[in-house]
């Protein structure tokens, strides 16, 4: 394959792939999907699956059932049927049976604890952050109104080691564009804290910050939503980003009674963990709330 015909697939599946997540509270058209991409809606569904080695409807199922997982584990007083809908469910039956297949549980029984045995099984997964040691009961956020963000980025599948290969590329493009003005972010677009680590969508993302350097478009763009975020500060070591995020869901928001939104929360790096040599980082996390 030609690289710029695999660079032009790539850039069409990660656009759709975004659409998904984007609108994963409604009812997702294919056709019009296609359309907006101008392109033949089989020709879509095949170079999808070339790219991200599963279908579009599969994708849309499995990021209906995280984003669902999810609002039944921060969003107390919504109901079974609104976290339905809000994921795109329009029966609450077909949902409940959706999420007993994929968690094991039905919604009620993750509701009622279920989530903190399946929550502990992944956090096993990574040895690194099993050992970790820190505490985070003195970290108080700040709220804050974030602009939207254009970033330019690299997806990366898995929630590993691997992801440092990831920002090795980006920053290549960054130093042969000549930036220096610009933020290093990663958007989670799955939770890692009840998603399976090698499952995560993981969007490794550079914002030019200097709008009198144009930069090549090999890579795709897309926006990061703005809105409003509670802001941690944390620096740490590599286990201690996942422990955190255990933390923040099934301690900091049950507390404080705040509730998650469908956005994605994303990391502004002031020390980016993959590219320093003492693998420690310096970071922003960014949580959509509402309340």
């Amino acid at each position: 394959m030609k690289k710029t015909t695999l660079e032009k697939k790539i850039k069409i599946s990660n656009y759709i792939m975004y659409y998904i997540y984007t609108n994963i509270d409604t009812d997702i058209n294919m056709d019009e999907l296609a359309q907006n991409l101008k392109i033949n809606k089989f020709y879509m569904h095949k170079i999808f699956k070339e790219i991200f080695n599963r279908n579009i409807y599969e994708s849309i199922k499995s990021i209906r059932l995280q984003k669902a997982s999810n609002l039944l584990l921060t969003n107390k007083y919504s109901t079974i049927s609104e976290v339905a809908n809000s994921c795109g469910y329009s029966s609450q039956t077909s949902f409940i049976r959706a999420f007993k297949i994929r968690f094991a549980m039905t919604p009620k029984e993750w509701r009622k604890g279920g989530y903190k045995k399946y929550s502990n099984k992944i956090l096993k997964q990574s040895l690194i952050a099993t050992k970790s040691k820190a505490q985070f009961h003195t970290i108080t956020p700040e709220i804050v109104k974030m602009p939207e963000l254009s970033a330019y980025y690299i997806r990366h599948r898995g929630y590993n080691d691997s992801i440092k290969q990831t920002w090795q590329k980006l920053q290549t493009w960054v130093f042969s564009n000549n930036l220096t003005n610009y933020k290093e972010i990663a958007l989670l677009h799955d939770n890692p804290a009840i998603t399976p680590l090698d499952e995560c969508q993981y969007v490794a993302c550079i914002v030019n910050e200097d709008s009198n350097i144009n930069v090549n478009d090999r890579l795709p763009n897309f926006k990061i939503s703005g809105g409003v975020y509670a802001k941690f500060h944390l620096q740490g070591e590599s286990g201690d980003f996942l422990k955190f995020i255990h933390w923040v869901y099934h301690e900091w928001l049950p507390q404080n009674e705040y509730e998650t939104t469908t956005k994605p929360p994303y990391v502004i790096y002031k020390k980016n963990k993959y590219l320093s040599k003492d693998n420690t980082f310096d970071i922003a996390l960014y949580l959509s709330i509402s309340y």
